[in-house]
């Protein structure tokens, strides 16, 4: 295969990453029929008081307001009282601090806007997973399509206030709730480490790896970072054709009523970690 069809295929490059699973594997439909638990390195351990406090919580809305208190004081996320104001500079007051919560919000906005472009980086740092589209497909680099994604990837405006720790500890906890039954009531029944979802498509030929839409099962190929919903109904407002996919609980960074108060606009809306999917495919 010569050197520039090579570059035309970003499925292909992977990155090391921190969780001790090879990105080509963590990407492949294989690993998402067999898959195994995985742990961003060192996350749990810098932050073990965090995860004493989550172990004595009952229920998952104890737990996510844990969660939200200790990274509002961790990064500095909650807006300083009236009477602190006076104390601060006027710099300061003004100063911009991104944080997880505006990340999942401008996702939940446009998927392919700044704040999508920083979770989509933050994928490929930690897990090593290269993304395939922003805005438009992410094919020959260097291009102004590729140029364009790390100007957002990078720019202060949401990569800023150790915003990668941040989503490290999200995922974390994420993790944490989904291994423990009575903090999973609302997504459909576990079998196995999966979940059965659902995602609505109209870009469908060209996420085709192997199989045809009209043979119903297929191979497809997905963001490093994709939105999948946990009812069918909900998934046909977003595409012709509804692909439902069994997905690993390892590969979840968020579920409905994991985190308290409005953080997507789709209120049924599952983040999930792509790759390379087996899936049943119906027209919507």
């Amino acid at each position: 295969m010569d050197c520039d069809h090579e570059q035309d295929q970003p499925h292909r490059w992977y990155s090391t990453n921190l969780v001790g699973v090879p990105a080509q594997v963590l990407g492949s439909a294989v690993f998402n029929e067999h898959p195994v638990p995985l742990a961003i390195a060192g996350v749990r351990e810098a932050h073990t008081g965090l995860f004493a406090l989550l172990d004595k919580c009952q229920q998952l809305n104890e737990a996510g307001e844990v969660f939200v208190h200790y990274l509002d004081v961790s990064f500095g996320l909650r807006k300083p009282d009236p009477t602190d104001k006076s104390r601060l500079g006027h710099a300061e007051q003004r100063r911009w601090r991104s944080s997880w919560r505006k990340l999942l919000q401008g996702w939940g906005m446009d998927a392919n806007g700044p704040a999508g472009a920083v979770l989509k980086g933050w994928v490929e740092s930690r897990f090593g997973l290269v993304p395939s589209f922003h805005k438009a497909v992410l094919a020959r680099f260097p291009s102004p399509v590729w140029l364009a994604y790390l100007e957002e990837k990078l720019s202060s405006r949401y990569h800023n206030n150790n915003i990668y720790q941040q989503l490290d500890l999200l995922y974390a906890y994420a993790q944490w709730a989904l291994a423990r039954p009575a903090m999973r009531l609302s997504l459909p029944t576990l079998a196995d480490q999966h979940l059965t979802l659902w995602r609505g498509s109209n870009r469908c030929e060209e996420q085709l790896v192997h199989g045809r839409l009209s043979d119903k099962r297929c191979t497809v190929r997905l963001n490093n970072l994709v939105s999948f919903s946990v009812s069918r109904d909900e998934a046909s407002c977003f595409g012709d054709w509804i692909f439902q996919a069994q997905v690993p609980t390892c590969k979840v960074l968020v579920f409905p009523g994991l985190l308290p108060g409005q953080v997507l606009a789709g209120e049924q809306e599952v983040l999930v970690l792509g790759g390379q999917w087996q899936v049943e495919a119906r027209y919507a």
